[in-house]
């Protein structure tokens, strides 16, 4: 059985596109969700996970729809392998039912972990050089170690280029108003920002 997952973050916005797509992949059942992409308990990918049985297929418009976080969608795959259902994504063209195509999700998500450990990378030793022409990389009053952490990430993923706003508030766990904040804290002009690409 073809099994459709289809998730938006908010009342404002629709699942008339995910839902056309997935029907006309001949999903039988669709579970519908509003969640934001960071949020943890979502019940309609609980019940979806509680119903499928060996031989399933679980669709999905994209992937990003799934899984909350890299880390997130591994889990989930690897929960779809231990009970032999397949993962299918329309726009990403995985498709874990193949050979190929768990060969594919597998090194997209190497090359996904391997980028955001040269990111951190990057960001240690950005911070390393700051310290070096005296300029202290230490969070400022107020601001836990846990939020500046994010925003040094988030300030890392916005100066690389390649991520939406959406996008780096989703993979980072955080909304677009704190993000906005964050890139503040860390001195981000504001026209680089509000120029930024923000779908």
């Amino acid at each position: 059985m073809k099994i459709g997952y289809a998730r938006v973050s908010t009342q404002d916005q629709n699942f008339e596109l995910q839902e056309d797509a997935l029907k006309k992949e001949g999903c039988e059942i669709i579970y519908t969700e509003i969640a934001s992409g960071a949020k943890t308990d979502r019940p309609e990918l609980n019940k979806l996970t509680e119903h499928i049985r060996k031989g399933d297929v679980v669709m999905v418009y994209k992937l990003d729809r799934l899984g909350r976080s890299l880390k997130h969608l591994l889990e989930m795959v690897d929960l779809f392998n231990k009970k032999e259902v397949g993962l299918r994504s329309i726009s990403d063209s995985i498709d874990t039912t193949t050979p190929q195509g768990r060969l594919f999700f597998n090194i997209s998500a190497s090359f996904a972990e391997f980028e955001k450990d040269l990111i951190r990378e990057r960001t240690k030793a950005g911070l390393e050089a700051a310290r070096a022409r005296g300029r202290k990389g230490g969070r400022r009053r107020g601001m836990s170690k846990e939020a500046e952490q994010k925003a040094i990430l988030a300030e890392t993923y916005y100066r690389e280029g390649k991520m939406s706003v959406i996008e780096i508030s989703r993979e980072v766990g955080i909304s677009k108003m704190t993000l906005y904040k964050y890139l503040r804290h860390r001195n981000v002009p504001i026209s680089a920002y509000t120029t930024h690409q923000n779908k």
